[in-house]
């Protein structure tokens, strides 16, 4: 039976760490653009992609209970995340281009993340959702920082040299989307597996609720990351007479911008519908396992 680890003292120090590590991200951009120095580039790319991660790792070390121990949380955050690119691109490395390339990956991604809690979590006792959404950030965390930072690289890299502008705009959307992506879709699988647990045993249950809760949030990633082609079409769609154009293989200017502009709106709308969908699941995850924990029968054993 492994130590149980009793709540923490909340000290805030994920928030502080977020401050004062955005501090020391915009003094790096400015150092590196009077200097242009490009050694600095991978300590860039470091703190860009890290920073949010890191930060929700923080948040989940000081609401630890039970027997998930700090250092399992990092162990999740750093090997997790490392395994957990690497598994993917093992995986990803034979797909072709298609209309589902997408919900493939998807698949692919939320499959490795989800193994990695599984194989994380199995010494932890309770098995309550709780823990298993913590778990599940961290290990979703771990896998957004290693994979951000593959992309601000590729996105630094142009014929012309180092795009200082390309990687900086990459850190940003990719940092604010964090907690909304994998973050999130690796919590709310985290909270359904460990929900369906056995609780006197603290073995896992593979139900039909987590089959379904892994298909749910492998479409969630799928409709995220083809949100892009989605809403092209759905603006192509919606512009009057951009289809009617479109048969002459092209655009005209004014028809083009507005083609643009609808795109952009239904592109944030998309992943606003994405996001509010996978905080309801976990949401609904979290009341429905709590509740069926509290309501255990009296005498139970969970240890």
């Amino acid at each position: 039976m492994g130590i149980a680890y009793e709540r923490t003292h909340r000290h805030g120090w994920w928030w502080k760490t977020l401050l004062s590590g955005f501090g020391l991200w915009v003094a790096t951009i400015v150092v590196t653009v009077g200097t242009l120095n490009s050694n600095l580039i991978p300590t860039l790319i470091l703190l860009g992609s890290f920073l949010v991660p890191f930060s929700v790792v923080l948040f989940v070390v000081e609401r630890l209970t039970g027997t998930l121990a700090p250092v399992q949380v990092f162990l999740a955050f750093f090997v997790g995340g490392v395994f957990g690119v690497l598994g993917a691109s093992v995986l990803e490395s034979d797909l072709h281009a298609s209309a589902w390339i997408y919900f493939r990956v998807g698949l692919i991604e939320e499959f490795v993340k989800t193994l990695i809690v599984v194989v994380m979590g199995r010494q932890v006792r309770p098995k309550t959702a709780s823990q298993g959404a913590l778990l599940g950030a961290c290990v979703g965390s771990g896998f957004a920082a290693f994979e951000s930072a593959g992309y601000a690289f590729n996105a630094a890299l142009t014929t012309n040299g180092i795009d200082l502008g390309s990687l900086l705009q990459t850190e940003v959307m990719r940092s604010v989307l964090t907690p909304v992506g994998h973050v999130l879709w690796t919590s709310l699988l985290g909270a359904v597996i460990f929900g369906a647990a056995d609780q006197q045993s603290a073995r896992y249950r593979f139900t039909k609720g987590v089959l379904a809760s892994f298909l749910a949030v492998a479409v969630l990633h799928g409709l995220w990351d083809s949100m892009g082609g989605i809403a092209a079409v759905l603006a192509v769609i919606f512009t009057g007479n951009a289809v009617p154009v479109l048969e002459y293989g092209f655009l005209r200017p004014g028809t083009d911008a507005a083609v643009a502009s609808l795109s952009s709106t239904f592109y944030v709308g998309g992943l606003i519908i994405v996001s509010v969908l996978g905080l309801a699941g976990l949401r609904l995850a979290l009341r429905h396992h709590q509740s069926r924990f509290r309501t255990r029968p009296s005498g139970t054993d969970i240890a």
